[in-house]
């Protein structure tokens, strides 16, 4: 029976507040074991493998799994990010890459190298959709994935949404771009945007046209994921509300909502889309 696992980011645990203190990575692991989550999700340069390493044992000490979202900013650098998530027995590997050749034929090269190094590492590897990264824009992506047959992608269309300013409802081009995304997506990023900002607050009345929006995305792409997989397989979805400037302050820098609530809100919607896919595919 196919499987659904949802990590928390643990970038998304940082508070960044003017008047609260940073909770320590023991309180943050803590927190999230205790919340029920699967994982967690680390966010690593090449730089901060030392510091990486170190979290080793407050996975052990809690049952969580890891995820590694590796940001290599130089050709060479997924060698040591891979060696690091194989340390820590990660489940995969999201690539945020820093390498960004202009023309899309040209980063044919940087992708088919890291997705060698990636099968030579025995670990499952996707290429996240992000600003200012490899897959900086919908238009690149679209063209690179033509390019590269079978790349593997993780979904986080709250960019896209900010990079071709999507406008509510979504119309049939944008949602035609956006289901080819969804076909080659074996992960999926918890985030809702609007056309302007990247992270709105997912309980304020006037952002529930694009809270619908995600959904419905979210569930579509999970339905294609599960009609393409095996069996056997598991999905991950990762929860990754972001700290300020991600989130939104006011002129104390005070956040306009409670992040940790809206990521056990998320979490609760995709657990419902997965219920209501298994009972779907039981229909025949």
């Amino acid at each position: 029976m196919q499987s659904l696992k949802i990590y928390q980011s643990l970038w998304a645990m940082e508070l960044r507040s003017p008047d609260r203190p940073e909770r320590s990575h023991e309180e943050s692991f803590r927190m999230v074991a205790e919340a029920g989550y699967d994982g967690i999700c680390l966010d690593p340069s090449v730089s901060e493998i030392p510091q990486t390493l170190e979290l080793k044992p407050l996975f052990e000490e809690q049952g969580l799994e890891v995820m590694v979202n590796a940001f290599p900013f130089g050709i060479d650098d997924m060698r040591p990010l891979y060696a690091i998530a194989n340390e820590l027995n990660a489940s995969q590997v999201n690539i945020i890459g820093g390498v960004m050749p202009i023309k899309p034929e040209d980063a044919v090269s940087v992708i088919d190298q890291w997705m060698t190094e990636g099968r030579d590492a025995g670990l499952p590897v996707l290429f996240e959709t992000h600003r200012d990264s490899l897959l900086n824009d919908l238009y690149y992506t679209l063209q690179v994935i033509d390019l590269v047959p079978d790349m593997r992608l993780c979904a986080d269309l709250s960019h896209f949404v900010v990079d071709r300013e999507m406008r509510e409802p979504i119309g049939e081009r944008d949602q035609a771009w956006i289901d080819r995304v969804l076909d080659r997506s074996d992960c999926f990023q918890g985030r809702v945007a609007n056309r302007e900002q990247v992270q709105i607050q997912i309980d304020f009345p006037q952002h529930q046209q694009w809270v619908g929006i995600f959904r419905d995305w979210w569930k579509n792409g999970m339905r294609r994921w599960r009609a393409r997989n095996a069996e056997d397989a598991t999905l991950i979805f990762l929860c990754e509300l972001g700290p300020p400037p991600y989130a939104i302050t006011d002129g104390e820098r005070r956040e306009l909502s409670d992040r940790w609530e809206e990521a056990l809100t998320i979490r609760r919607w995709v657990r419902d889309i997965w219920t209501e896919l298994e009972a779907e595919d039981a229909e025949g």
